[in-house]
């Protein structure tokens, strides 16, 4: 079987409150990407890696992975105007079947043991999404502006990696965009096929605000 990964980097870093992109901003002295294009280079099953970049960064990234010596083998695909179009043109570059990996470039903490889960379940299954329950309290806002609360035990954070069979995720992303397509799981309960959720990890954090990367370097600092 043969395994691929496309790691989505489309995170412009508004919310981090900085000009560089957060994909590129250091964790533990180096670019938070090259973490996580190391934990999947780490996986027993040797994913083909494919990068999905804004193709205005393309230069940029080339110039770190010298300055950082950085060598792990990766296909660099030029991202769309919507995370659905860069997981598409990732698609594209794939020929023939096997099992694909689609994962946030800004979730550099994923072990290689969740990585292998994903793809052994998706070979079982057609597909695995990771997924953890939440510990808060949970409530929905309504459209009057009040709230109710939700029974969390009946809920799940969703997280990356959510893995494919290949001609899954193909027909899935046929389909046109819609807003209500937030991940690869959407996308392909939208258009029929039944998810499967394996277990994800609370380290497997997604860095989205500036103590998200505080919290992501004291984390890796008791992993290694």
């Amino acid at each position: 079987m043969k395994y691929y990964a496309i790691i989505v980097a489309g995170g412009s870093g508004s919310r981090m409150q900085n000009k560089i992109a957060k994909q590129f901003l250091l964790l533990d002295g180096k670019p938070i990407l090259m973490h996580t294009l190391e934990a999947f280079a780490a996986c027993p099953l040797n994913p083909e890696i494919l990068l999905v970049l804004n193709i205005h960064q393309h230069q940029y990234w080339e110039e770190l992975c010298k300055a950082h010596s950085f060598t792990i083998p990766h296909q660099l695909i030029k991202g769309g105007d919507q995370r659905f179009h860069s997981v598409k043109n990732g698609l594209k570059a794939i020929k023939g079947k096997g099992i694909v990996a689609v994962h946030d470039a800004v979730r550099p903490l994923v072990s290689s043991a969740l990585i292998s889960r994903s793809f052994e379940a998706a070979e079982a299954h057609g597909n695995a999404v990771a997924g953890i329950p939440p510990t808060d309290s949970v409530r929905k806002v309504l459209f009057d502006g009040k709230t109710e609360a939700l029974n969390r035990n009946e809920l799940l954070l969703i997280q990356t990696p959510q893995t494919f069979a290949i001609e899954i995720l193909r027909k899935a992303y046929q389909q046109p965009f819609r807003n209500e397509f937030t991940d690869d799981a959407s996308v392909a309960e939208y258009s029929g096929f039944t998810i499967h959720i394996i277990e994800g990890a609370r380290e497997n954090i997604k860095i989205t605000y500036p103590e998200d990367l505080e919290m992501a370097a004291i984390l890796n600092k008791k992993g290694s």
